[in-house]
C-alpha cells in the first residue's frame, strides 16, 4: 500500500467502523447489550457511559438485566433509558433494571431494514467522498510535485480498488444486519 493512499484507507475504515457501531445500536428484537452503548447517566455530575456504572447481562434472548454497582443509581439509569430513543420501558425491583424486548412486528422489521439500508447508503456516500478527495489530491500532486502521470493513474487505480473493497464490505454488513432483523 502506497503511503500516499494509506490515510484514505484509514478514513474509509473509520466510515465502515462507524456504520458497524450504528448497526450495533439498532435493536433487532433480540436483546443486544450494544443498544445501550450510547446511553449516558449522570454519575456525580458527570455524564458517564452506562457500562461504567452497572453490570449488563443478557440472561434470555429477549431480556437485558442492568445491575448498578450502587443502589442509588437505579432511578438515574431508569430515567436515562426512558429519555433515550430506545423505545423500551424499563422495569426495576429496586436492585436491578430489566429491559424486555418485544417481538418485532413485520412492519417494524421492514422499517428497521429501511433504516439499515439508509445508514449503509450514507456510509457508501462517505466512502465515495473520500475517494473523490483522494483523487483531487492526487491530481494536484501531479502539478505540484515531481510525480508522473502514470504514477498518478496507478494511485487512482489503487484508490478505486480500496473504494470497491469498502463498498463491498458495507454491502455485506447491510445484508447481514437485514438478515438478522428478518430472522428474529
Amino acid at each position: 500500500m502506497n503511503e500516499r493512499i494509506a490515510p484514505y484507507e484509514d478514513k474509509m475504515q473509520k466510515s465502515y467502523n462507524n456504520l458497524l457501531d450504528e448497526f450495533g445500536s439498532i435493536r433487532a428484537g433480540r436483546a443486544n447489550p450494544h443498544v445501550l452503548d450510547q446511553i449516558r447517566v449522570d454519575y456525580y455530575g458527570a455524564p458517564t457511559p452506562l457500562q461504567s456504572v452497572a453490570n449488563i447481562t443478557v440472561p434470555e434472548a429477549r431480556m437485558i438485566v442492568i445491575q448498578p454497582w450502587e443502589a442509588s443509581m437505579v432511578k438515574v439509569i431508569e430515567k436515562a433509558i426512558l429519555v433515550s430513543d430506545l423505545g423500551i420501558n424499563p422495569t426495576n425491583d429496586g436492585k436491578v433494571i430489566r429491559l424486555v424486548f418485544p417481538e418485532l412486528t413485520e412492519e417494524r422489521s421492514k422499517d428497521l431494514t429501511k433504516d439499515v439500508k439508509k445508514k449503509g447508503e450514507n456510509a457508501k456516500v462517505a466512502i465515495r467522498n473520500i475517494r473523490r478527495d483522494a483523487n483531487e489530491k492526487l491530481k494536484k500532486l501531479g502539478k505540484t510535485e515531481d510525480v508522473s502521470e502514470d504514477e498518478i493513474k496507478d494511485l487512482e487505480t489503487q484508490v478505486q480498488k480500496l473504494t470497491d473493497k469498502y463498498i463491498a464490505k458495507v454491502d455485506d454488513a447491510i445484508a447481514d444486519k437485514t438478515k438478522e432483523i428478518m430472522t428474529v
